[in-house]
């Protein structure tokens, strides 16, 4: 079962803060605290990605138990808060209005406090309504005396925003990565793996400078593409490997004051347990707060697999060009009209909304790497530009792992190379003329090619006019597919 208030009320409620009194829409789960957050940043309209929203659920629930491990909450107290983050998680996942009462801005504070602070009002007045008592009784003096749950006291025990908020994202990102981009990566490396060994028999002419160079098989520049993507596999269970550290157990600067010693690596192996990764206490809580350097290197990381699938798009694209006055060596499957003016035209388009992708992400990496510079968001004892480093790097894993779905989908499978059309380009190509330089000279043989070029002529037809070589060892030197491997 879950909570789900999403009527957009006219009344109001009020609710008190160390700031004094505030107005609360009556039917909202968050108090004060987000309340001046929602008034303070009003900027994108772009709240903190749900996946962060998440993550706080799970760390909250995880902490709830771990502090009544401690002795330090009672076990009512820690069912009903490990009960209210379990409504959130669910909400969240179902079409309800959970979301709703996490309204914060990304562009907020930059330790992430207004985002801790909703979470624990959301959670606290959860508990309030599983318990019959008003939303907004959770700082009442009779309803906590009765075993309530309290927004700071009970839900942030032991916890402060600047080490909750660095966990969080750790989370999030890093299950987000491990659970969604991970295996789109994977099935695009098998696509392509597939279409190598398809199409290792097919040779085409090589290009390098984009000018004609000697032949390669089809197969072998599929496999290249292939070794992309596998290596891309390996960045990100590395940036996984990153993310696994976590500030939680620091507190306020890394010094973990009003938090037991055993406490950050308890929640830490709780989170491993809930999501199969890895998680652990960071072994320094200076450099976990002060800095997020491991997120800078994830988002480096995500950047490298967005520069790999530009090159695939790319190459894809401009061998597919045509189809009949460009290169025209791959058919790309039709999935649109091309041109609202040009009938029958088909265009490139799945190859340029990866291409997008890619733009998109390379701007998140600036975006993320500018945050985490010293002076801008790693200042003194504490990073404060997370939560657009947050909501940045999980935009580069969403739209990846889509970007790998549709490419796969709408292009790889469907994708078919023309080999006629690749024969032909190979006996037109001066670059023939390779493999007849260590018989003839490399001054005979480029002088071959320039007068092939001037008189329209392929470099056999010129070759074999000027008897250069007998007609059988001139076959043999210009096999194309002997012209892809080493010698020997």
């Amino acid at each position: 079962m879950t909570t789900t208030i999403s009527s957009t009320s006219d009344t109001f409620r009020t609710e008190k803060d160390s700031m004094g009194s505030l107005q609360v829409p009556a039917d909202v789960l968050y108090g004060a605290s987000t309340q001046r957050a929602v008034l303070n940043f009003p900027v994108s309209g772009r709240p903190v990605p749900e996946e962060v929203i998440r993550a706080f659920a799970f760390l909250k629930a995880a902490a709830a138990e771990v502090n009544r491990d401690l002795g330090k909450l009672d076990g009512d107290r820690a069912a009903a808060i490990v009960a209210a983050c379990g409504r959130i998680d669910a909400g969240l996942q179902e079409s309800g209005g959970i979301a709703r009462h996490f309204p914060v801005d990304t562009f907020q504070t930059g330790s992430g406090t207004s985002t801790n602070m909703n979470a624990n009002e959301v959670i606290a007045n959860l508990v309030c309504v599983d318990r019959g008592a008003p939303i907004g009784s959770s700082k009442d003096s009779a309803y906590l005396d009765a075993g309530g749950v309290h927004p700071n006291d009970h839900v942030n025990m032991g916890q402060s925003s600047n080490d909750t908020f660095p966990t969080a994202m750790n989370v999030a990102l890093a299950v987000a990565m491990h659970s969604k981009l991970l295996p789109a990566v994977r099935r695009m490396a098998d696509e392509l793996e597939a279409k190598a060994a398809a199409w290792d028999g097919i040779v085409k002419i090589g290009r390098t400078h984009v000018q004609d160079a000697t032949p390669i098989r089809l197969g072998q520049e599929f496999s290249g593409y292939a070794a992309q993507m596998r290596l891309a596999a390996g960045r990100i269970e590395r940036a996984i490997e990153a993310l696994r550290p976590l500030a939680l157990g620091g507190t306020a600067v890394g010094t973990g004051i009003n938090t037991h010693r055993e406490f950050g690596s308890r929640v830490a192996s709780k989170l491993a347990d809930r999501t199969g990764i890895g998680f652990h206490e960071a072994a320094n809580h200076f450099e976990a707060q002060h800095t997020r350097d491991g997120v800078v290197e994830a988002s480096g990381c995500l950047k490298t697999v967005a520069v790999s699938m530009s090159k695939i798009a790319s190459d894809i694209r401009l061998m597919g060009c045509g189809p009949r006055c460009g290169i025209g060596e791959l058919k790309l499957p039709a999935v649109q009209p091309g041109s609202s003016i040009m009938p029958g035209k088909v265009n490139p388009v799945i190859c340029e909304s990866v291409m997008m992708v890619c733009c998109q992400v390379i701007g998140n990496d600036a975006a993320t790497t500018t945050a985490g510079l010293g002076g801008i968001g790693g200042l003194l004892d504490l990073s404060v530009a997370m939560p657009v480093m947050a909501a940045c790097t999980l935009d580069s894993v969403n739209v990846l792992t889509g970007a790998c779905g549709m490419m796969v989908e709408s292009l790889l499978t469907g994708l078919e190379p023309d080999e006629e059309r690749c024969a032909s380009l190979i006996e037109g190509s001066l670059a023939m003329c390779t493999t007849l330089a260590p018989v003839i000279g490399y001054d005979k043989a480029s002088a071959l090619a320039k007068q092939a070029f001037a008189e329209g002529k392929t470099v056999r037809q010129v070759a074999t006019e000027q008897a250069l070589v007998p007609p059988e060892e001139l076959d043999r030197l210009l096999n194309p597919m002997s012209m892809t491997e080493p010698e020997g």
